[in-house]
């Protein structure tokens, strides 16, 4: 997976656009389902997204990034979006730490590998610089989660149970 310097500028930007659309949904999913206090942590989420997209975008001025099409991205899914299968409703905001977690994760190791895969030293440098940022919102979610009241039951099960019509 190696860039130039403008392809990983607009794989950056795309990466932190994408979280920021996915965890606004999330959080007006939780609105409608009358699950404030998670929606407020995706809504937090989405903001963080946000400020990053646009602090690369400040960087890349001056840069004349491609305009890709949603094929020519090197995911399937941008590495800060996780997938439907840990999302219900029910989620605590506990839940939605973690889920958010494992996302920051992912986007820690897109940064890390384009770096890693990339002869253009300035996409080495910023790389690694995205990847220790996203490391740091790691930490910061940890300790998040440390302070966040773990539920009492897992929310899967309390999913099925509400859905169930017995």
């Amino acid at each position: 997976m190696s860039f130039t310097l403008p392809q990983f500028l607009a794989h950056a930007i795309a990466l932190e656009d994408e979280a920021a659309e996915r965890y606004t949904e999330l959080a007006d999913m939780m609105e409608a389902h009358n699950n404030q206090d998670t929606a407020e942590v995706f809504k937090d989420m989405a903001k963080f997204s946000t400020l990053h997209g646009n602090d690369i975008r400040e960087r890349s001025k001056g840069t004349a990034l491609p305009k890709l099409m949603s094929w020519q991205y090197r995911w399937k899914t941008p590495p800060e979006v996780g997938g439907d299968d840990n999302v219900s409703y029910l989620m605590t905001p506990y839940h939605a730490l973690l889920y958010a977690r494992e996302n920051e994760i992912r986007g820690m190791e897109f940064y890390r590998q384009a770096a890693a895969a990339s002869p253009d030293a300035e996409v080495k440098r910023l790389g690694r610089e995205f990847a220790d940022e996203e490391s740091e919102h790691v930490v910061a979610l940890d300790k998040w989660i440390e302070k966040t009241p773990r539920p009492a039951a897992d929310w899967a099960v309390e999913t099925e149970e509400a859905q169930s019509v017995d």
